[in-house]
Protein backbone atom coordinates (compact mmCIF):
# COMPACT_ATOMS: atom_id res chain seq x y z
CA UNK A 1 0.00 0.00 0.00
CA UNK A 2 1.28 3.61 -0.87
CA UNK A 3 0.73 5.93 1.80
CA UNK A 4 -0.33 9.28 0.57
CA UNK A 5 1.24 12.48 2.44
CA UNK A 6 -0.48 15.64 2.51
CA UNK A 7 0.89 18.27 0.16
CA UNK A 8 1.76 21.67 1.00
CA UNK A 9 1.11 24.26 -1.12
CA UNK A 10 4.14 26.92 -0.96
CA UNK A 11 3.35 30.76 -0.73
CA UNK A 12 4.64 33.44 -2.02
CA UNK A 13 5.46 36.58 -0.53
CA UNK A 14 2.50 38.62 -2.23
CA UNK A 15 0.19 36.03 -1.01
CA UNK A 16 1.60 36.14 2.83
CA UNK A 17 -0.44 38.89 4.79
CA UNK A 18 0.90 42.20 5.74
CA UNK A 19 1.56 43.52 9.44
CA UNK A 20 -1.40 45.68 10.66
CA UNK A 21 -0.01 48.89 10.53
CA UNK A 22 0.35 50.92 13.76
CA UNK A 23 -1.34 54.49 13.38
CA UNK A 24 0.43 56.75 15.17
CA UNK A 25 -1.21 57.65 18.72
CA UNK A 26 -3.04 61.01 18.63
CA UNK A 27 -1.53 63.91 20.92
CA UNK A 28 -4.23 65.07 23.09
CA UNK A 29 -4.41 69.07 23.23
CA UNK A 30 -5.56 70.90 25.50
CA UNK A 31 -8.73 73.22 25.22
CA UNK A 32 -7.38 76.87 23.90
CA UNK A 33 -9.59 78.93 25.58
CA UNK A 34 -11.83 80.85 23.07
CA UNK A 35 -11.18 84.41 21.40
CA UNK A 36 -14.28 85.76 23.78
CA UNK A 37 -13.35 83.99 26.79
CA UNK A 38 -9.57 85.96 26.31
CA UNK A 39 -10.79 89.40 25.79
CA UNK A 40 -13.57 88.91 28.60
CA UNK A 41 -10.42 88.22 30.51
CA UNK A 42 -8.26 90.84 29.66
CA UNK A 43 -10.88 93.12 29.99
CA UNK A 44 -11.86 92.13 33.17
CA UNK A 45 -7.59 92.87 34.64
CA UNK A 46 -7.92 95.61 32.62
CA UNK A 47 -10.71 97.22 34.80
CA UNK A 48 -8.96 95.89 38.25
CA UNK A 49 -6.14 97.20 36.85
CA UNK A 50 -7.66 100.76 36.65
CA UNK A 51 -9.40 100.80 40.12
CA UNK A 52 -6.28 99.92 41.83
CA UNK A 53 -3.97 103.10 39.94
CA UNK A 54 -6.65 105.41 39.75
CA UNK A 55 -6.40 106.68 43.55
CA UNK A 56 -2.74 106.98 42.81
CA UNK A 57 -2.70 108.84 40.04
CA UNK A 58 -5.60 111.08 41.83
CA UNK A 59 -3.39 111.61 44.66
CA UNK A 60 -0.63 112.49 42.60
CA UNK A 61 -2.67 115.01 40.20
CA UNK A 62 -3.76 116.61 43.59
CA UNK A 63 -0.49 117.25 45.09
CA UNK A 64 -0.06 119.47 41.51
CA UNK A 65 -2.65 121.88 42.16
CA UNK A 66 -0.83 124.93 44.12
CA UNK A 67 -3.77 125.74 46.52
CA UNK A 68 -5.07 123.97 49.40
CA UNK A 69 -8.68 124.11 48.34
CA UNK A 70 -7.93 122.73 44.55
CA UNK A 71 -9.10 119.60 45.77
CA UNK A 72 -12.76 120.80 45.69
CA UNK A 73 -12.27 121.95 41.72
CA UNK A 74 -9.87 119.15 40.37
CA UNK A 75 -10.65 120.60 36.79
CA UNK A 76 -8.98 124.15 37.73
CA UNK A 77 -5.45 122.44 38.61
CA UNK A 78 -4.79 121.75 34.57
CA UNK A 79 -4.52 125.27 33.66
CA UNK A 80 -2.01 125.79 36.71
CA UNK A 81 -0.18 122.89 37.21
CA UNK A 82 3.25 123.42 39.63
CA UNK A 83 5.61 121.57 41.85
CA UNK A 84 5.66 124.08 44.45
CA UNK A 85 3.96 121.72 47.07
CA UNK A 86 7.22 119.50 46.71
CA UNK A 87 9.55 122.29 46.77
CA UNK A 88 7.72 123.65 49.89
CA UNK A 89 7.66 120.19 51.56
CA UNK A 90 11.20 119.59 51.01
CA UNK A 91 12.74 123.23 52.09
CA UNK A 92 10.07 124.48 54.84
CA UNK A 93 9.70 121.25 56.91
CA UNK A 94 12.03 118.23 58.12
CA UNK A 95 11.25 115.92 55.09
CA UNK A 96 14.76 114.31 55.13
CA UNK A 97 15.07 114.01 58.99
CA UNK A 98 11.53 111.89 59.03
CA UNK A 99 12.78 110.32 55.90
CA UNK A 100 16.27 109.51 58.09
CA UNK A 101 14.26 108.29 60.59
CA UNK A 102 11.62 105.91 58.94
CA UNK A 103 14.57 104.72 57.18
CA UNK A 104 16.97 103.61 60.46
CA UNK A 105 13.62 102.45 61.88
CA UNK A 106 12.45 100.16 58.86
CA UNK A 107 15.67 98.87 58.26
CA UNK A 108 17.10 98.05 61.71
CA UNK A 109 13.11 96.30 62.26
CA UNK A 110 13.60 93.90 58.79
CA UNK A 111 17.17 93.11 59.75
CA UNK A 112 16.01 92.16 63.38
CA UNK A 113 12.51 90.58 62.51
CA UNK A 114 13.24 88.82 59.64
CA UNK A 115 16.78 86.79 61.36
CA UNK A 116 14.09 86.34 64.47
CA UNK A 117 11.84 84.98 62.08
CA UNK A 118 13.47 82.99 60.33
CA UNK A 119 15.56 81.04 62.99
CA UNK A 120 11.81 80.35 64.34
CA UNK A 121 10.23 79.07 61.28
CA UNK A 122 13.64 76.80 60.75
CA UNK A 123 13.63 75.73 64.17
CA UNK A 124 9.58 74.45 64.21
CA UNK A 125 10.34 73.16 60.47
CA UNK A 126 13.26 71.55 61.25
CA UNK A 127 13.32 70.16 64.76
CA UNK A 128 10.31 68.59 66.83
CA UNK A 129 11.03 69.71 70.27
CA UNK A 130 7.96 69.59 72.93
CA UNK A 131 5.44 72.36 71.79
CA UNK A 132 6.69 73.37 68.70
CA UNK A 133 3.13 73.41 67.21
CA UNK A 134 1.94 75.20 70.09
CA UNK A 135 4.67 77.72 69.36
CA UNK A 136 3.31 78.55 66.08
CA UNK A 137 -0.27 78.64 67.03
CA UNK A 138 0.63 80.95 69.97
CA UNK A 139 2.33 83.07 67.35
CA UNK A 140 -0.71 83.16 65.07
CA UNK A 141 -2.64 84.26 68.29
CA UNK A 142 -0.90 87.50 68.80
CA UNK A 143 -2.14 88.66 65.73
CA UNK A 144 -5.90 88.44 66.57
CA UNK A 145 -5.27 91.51 68.71
CA UNK A 146 -6.23 94.74 67.42
CA UNK A 147 -3.96 98.06 67.83
CA UNK A 148 -6.26 99.81 70.55
CA UNK A 149 -5.90 96.83 72.85
CA UNK A 150 -2.62 96.46 72.67
CA UNK A 151 -1.31 100.16 73.10
CA UNK A 152 -2.02 100.74 76.57
CA UNK A 153 0.49 97.54 77.91
CA UNK A 154 2.80 98.63 75.36
CA UNK A 155 2.86 102.47 76.22
CA UNK A 156 3.13 101.24 80.29
CA UNK A 157 5.90 98.40 79.17
CA UNK A 158 8.08 100.47 77.43
CA UNK A 159 7.75 103.60 79.98
CA UNK A 160 9.02 101.29 82.29
CA UNK A 161 11.84 100.48 80.05
CA UNK A 162 12.79 103.96 79.98
CA UNK A 163 11.89 103.64 75.75
CA UNK A 164 9.15 106.34 75.14
CA UNK A 165 10.25 108.44 72.66
CA UNK A 166 13.03 106.41 71.23
CA UNK A 167 13.59 104.75 68.37
CA UNK A 168 14.20 101.44 70.04
CA UNK A 169 10.28 101.37 71.06
CA UNK A 170 9.10 101.56 67.63
CA UNK A 171 11.70 98.89 66.52
CA UNK A 172 10.48 96.54 69.33
CA UNK A 173 6.74 97.27 68.31
CA UNK A 174 7.09 96.57 64.88
CA UNK A 175 9.14 93.29 65.12
CA UNK A 176 6.46 91.88 67.67
CA UNK A 177 3.89 92.71 64.97
CA UNK A 178 5.89 91.34 62.20
CA UNK A 179 8.11 88.50 63.70
CA UNK A 180 4.77 86.49 64.28
CA UNK A 181 3.66 86.23 60.39
CA UNK A 182 7.06 86.39 58.92
CA UNK A 183 7.77 83.18 61.09
CA UNK A 184 5.27 81.36 59.58
CA UNK A 185 5.33 82.47 55.97
CA UNK A 186 9.44 81.25 56.06
CA UNK A 187 8.58 77.75 58.31
CA UNK A 188 6.44 77.34 54.82
CA UNK A 189 8.96 77.94 53.07
CA UNK A 190 11.64 75.96 55.12
CA UNK A 191 9.09 73.16 54.61
CA UNK A 192 9.87 73.36 50.65
CA UNK A 193 13.71 72.42 51.22
CA UNK A 194 15.05 69.20 51.04
CA UNK A 195 16.25 67.89 54.67
CA UNK A 196 19.07 66.04 52.79
CA UNK A 197 20.70 69.35 52.88
CA UNK A 198 20.75 69.86 56.55
CA UNK A 199 22.26 65.99 56.51
CA UNK A 200 24.66 66.90 54.35
CA UNK A 201 26.31 69.91 56.06
CA UNK A 202 25.90 67.41 59.48
CA UNK A 203 27.99 64.79 57.57
CA UNK A 204 30.56 67.58 56.75
CA UNK A 205 31.15 68.85 60.75
CA UNK A 206 28.36 71.88 59.97
CA UNK A 207 26.67 72.54 63.68
CA UNK A 208 22.80 73.13 63.39
CA UNK A 209 23.33 76.84 63.02
CA UNK A 210 26.14 76.47 60.94
CA UNK A 211 23.88 74.93 58.74
CA UNK A 212 20.84 77.13 59.02
CA UNK A 213 23.34 79.70 58.62
CA UNK A 214 25.11 78.72 55.49
CA UNK A 215 22.79 76.34 53.70
CA UNK A 216 19.53 77.31 54.37
CA UNK A 217 19.62 80.83 54.25
CA UNK A 218 21.40 81.18 50.74
CA UNK A 219 18.61 79.22 49.41
CA UNK A 220 15.73 80.68 51.13
CA UNK A 221 16.59 84.01 49.32
CA UNK A 222 13.42 84.53 47.93
CA UNK A 223 11.18 84.37 50.98
CA UNK A 224 13.74 86.04 53.12
CA UNK A 225 13.07 88.70 50.39
CA UNK A 226 9.28 88.59 50.36
CA UNK A 227 9.28 88.70 54.60
CA UNK A 228 11.89 91.42 54.58
CA UNK A 229 9.61 93.91 52.48
CA UNK A 230 6.65 92.96 54.57
CA UNK A 231 8.73 94.10 57.57
CA UNK A 232 9.56 96.77 55.88
CA UNK A 233 6.29 98.12 54.34
CA UNK A 234 5.12 97.89 57.90
CA UNK A 235 7.39 99.89 59.86
CA UNK A 236 7.45 102.05 56.81
CA UNK A 237 3.59 103.35 56.69
CA UNK A 238 2.64 102.78 60.17
CA UNK A 239 0.91 105.84 62.07
CA UNK A 240 -0.39 104.58 65.32
CA UNK A 241 2.49 102.97 67.24
CA UNK A 242 4.34 106.05 66.47
CA UNK A 243 2.14 108.88 66.91
CA UNK A 244 2.20 107.62 70.62
CA UNK A 245 5.49 106.69 71.42
CA UNK A 246 7.25 109.02 69.47
CA UNK A 247 7.21 112.66 71.69
CA UNK A 248 9.50 115.05 69.45
CA UNK A 249 8.97 115.76 65.97
CA UNK A 250 13.01 115.68 64.97
CA UNK A 251 12.46 111.93 65.66
CA UNK A 252 8.71 111.52 63.79
CA UNK A 253 8.39 109.21 61.06
CA UNK A 254 7.31 110.20 57.49
CA UNK A 255 3.91 108.77 58.40
CA UNK A 256 3.51 111.37 61.36
CA UNK A 257 4.97 113.75 59.73
CA UNK A 258 2.78 113.06 56.81
CA UNK A 259 -0.56 114.02 59.51
CA UNK A 260 1.29 116.64 61.04
CA UNK A 261 -0.56 118.71 58.02
CA UNK A 262 -3.39 117.86 59.52
CA UNK A 263 -4.71 120.75 61.83
CA UNK A 264 -8.59 121.20 63.69
CA UNK A 265 -9.64 123.36 61.10
CA UNK A 266 -7.51 123.83 58.71
CA UNK A 267 -6.16 120.75 56.59
CA UNK A 268 -3.19 121.29 53.86
CA UNK A 269 -4.59 118.39 51.50
CA UNK A 270 -2.12 119.75 48.77
CA UNK A 271 1.06 119.47 51.33
CA UNK A 272 -0.42 115.92 52.13
CA UNK A 273 -0.87 114.58 48.20
CA UNK A 274 2.88 116.11 47.73
CA UNK A 275 4.22 114.57 51.22
CA UNK A 276 2.26 110.80 50.09
CA UNK A 277 3.40 111.01 46.56
CA UNK A 278 7.09 111.13 48.47
CA UNK A 279 6.53 108.93 50.58
CA UNK A 280 5.87 106.13 48.45
CA UNK A 281 8.61 106.48 46.28
CA UNK A 282 11.48 104.44 47.84
CA UNK A 283 8.96 101.85 48.61
CA UNK A 284 8.16 101.86 45.05
CA UNK A 285 11.77 101.51 44.11
CA UNK A 286 12.52 98.69 46.42
CA UNK A 287 9.80 97.12 44.90
CA UNK A 288 11.00 97.47 41.61
CA UNK A 289 14.66 95.86 42.78
CA UNK A 290 13.33 93.06 44.36
CA UNK A 291 9.93 92.10 42.43
CA UNK A 292 11.65 88.54 40.86
CA UNK A 293 12.52 87.51 44.60
CA UNK A 294 8.93 88.47 45.91
CA UNK A 295 7.66 86.72 43.18
CA UNK A 296 9.38 83.62 43.31
CA UNK A 297 9.05 83.70 47.21
CA UNK A 298 5.27 84.28 47.54
CA UNK A 299 4.85 80.77 45.28
CA UNK A 300 7.35 78.52 46.59
CA UNK A 301 5.69 78.21 49.75
CA UNK A 302 2.31 76.69 48.88
CA UNK A 303 4.07 74.12 46.18
CA UNK A 304 4.93 71.81 49.02
CA UNK A 305 3.35 68.28 48.24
Amino acid sequence: MTTQTPLTTATTPAEQTPPPVRTPARTVRRDRPSRRATVLSHTALSIASLIALFPIAWLAFLSLGPDKSDYLHPGRIWSKVSFSNYSFVLEHTRFFTWLGNTALIAVATSVIGVFMAATAGYAVSRMRFPGHKKLMWLLLVTQMFPVAVLMVPMYVILADLGLIDTFGALILVYCSTAVPYCAWMLKGYFDTIPYEIDEAGRVDGLSPFGTFWRLILPLARPGLAVAGFYTCLTAWGEVAFASTFMLDDSKYTLAVGLSSFVSEHDAQWNYMAATAVLIAIPVSVIFYLVQKHLVTGLTAGGTKG
